[in-house]
């Protein structure tokens, strides 16, 4: 019998892939957290499908997500990343991927890491929503508003609520998945660390 998914991971193998295996999932870490907050951002205004099938372009053009290397960024390196067929070629989500490594590196200065500043927005657990239908799902909400605002305040670029939201959804601070979806209880029971 076929399991029962979300409705928008369709039936593409690499949607269908990351919706079983990633989405949802709480994530800690923060190269893989960056890895996410990289990815959302390029994503804004175009659908999630384009940027994963290019996410390992990304992965080689981007130096598999570090950080550290991405904030020392040279104007070379952006022409050359401009230049990138692989990419997403946007001038200012290039220019915003190196301001956002830094203040990445701000916050982990302040907070000793950037997941425990991220957290703390949920108090270090993930938000369990109970969606019955694709009509409940939002595409941002008061609590992503606020960390949204709090991002640029830091000076994060790219990183309007829906984006955020979207993050969130991501990396598993908030299980969206549908109750009738076969990962809704599994994401559920990772929640409780």
């Amino acid at each position: 019998m076929e399991k029962q998914r979300c409705w928008w991971c369709g039936d593409d193998p690499l949607y269908v892939a990351y919706h079983d295996t990633e989405w949802g999932v709480p994530v800690k870490d923060d190269e893989k957290l960056f890895e996410f907050l990289i990815l959302e951002t390029f994503q804004a205004g175009l659908s999630w499908i384009t940027v994963l099938r290019k996410r390992e372009n990304f992965r080689k053009a981007f130096d598999d997500f570090n950080y550290k290397k991405i904030a020392r960024y040279s104007e070379a390196k952006i022409q050359e990343l401009l230049q990138d067929a692989g990419i997403i070629r946007n001038k200012l989500k290039v220019r915003a991927t190196i301001t956002n490594a830094q203040a990445f590196m701000k916050v982990q200065e302040e907070f000793g890491s950037f997941s425990d500043y991220i957290w703390g927005f949920v108090d270090g657990k993930p938000i369990q929503n109970s969606l019955q239908n694709k009509s409940e799902v939002q595409a941002n909400t008061p609590l992503s508003d606020a960390l949204s605002k709090d991002l640029k305040k830091r000076g994060f670029k790219f990183v309007g609520t829906t984006v955020v939201y979207a993050h969130m959804q991501a990396t598993g601070m908030v299980n969206d998945h549908l109750t009738d979806c076969f990962r809704y209880e599994e994401v559920k029971l990772l929640g409780t660390f």
